[in-house]
């Protein structure tokens, strides 16, 4: 008999507390990492994270035993924590309560992947050229 084969991809969208921008790019840099860490921890394979000051993209391949609801409350909960304990900046750091979860076609990992490592410019293009 053979391995099973699974192929399960999810991005997951997730904002700070009231959109508040407070992921500077040091601090993003940091919670990024420990992101992709812990997503390693659960048995998942990160495949792209990103974000700006105020939300994070998170591509994974996931094992079918895992729930998206799971995921995210390992993620986001680790996260917090660094930034609580660890970075310890001068404001009290939350993610909002809410998130998103897409499942992504194989055919499609590289534009997910290619969309989140760009997510700076991404939004820096959206607020267009200074006047």
């Amino acid at each position: 008999m053979t391995a099973p084969s699974h192929h399960i991809y999810l991005h997951f969208v997730w904002h700070t507390w009231n959109s508040h921008p407070f992921l500077s790019e040091d601090i993003r840099l940091r919670v990024h990492a420990a992101i992709a860490a812990k997503s390693r921890d659960l048995g998942c394979e990160p495949l792209a994270v990103g974000g700006t000051e105020d939300h994070v993209h998170v591509l994974l391949r996931v094992r079918p035993s895992h729930t998206p609801s799971e995921i995210i409350r390992n993620l986001k909960g680790g996260s917090a924590h660094l930034v609580n304990h660890e970075i310890r900046s001068e404001r009290s750091f939350k993610w909002q309560g809410s998130y998103g979860v897409y499942s992504v076609c194989e055919n499609r990992v590289a534009a997910v992947r290619a969309y989140i490592q760009r997510q700076v410019d991404h939004h820096s293009e959206e607020l267009g050229p200074e006047e």
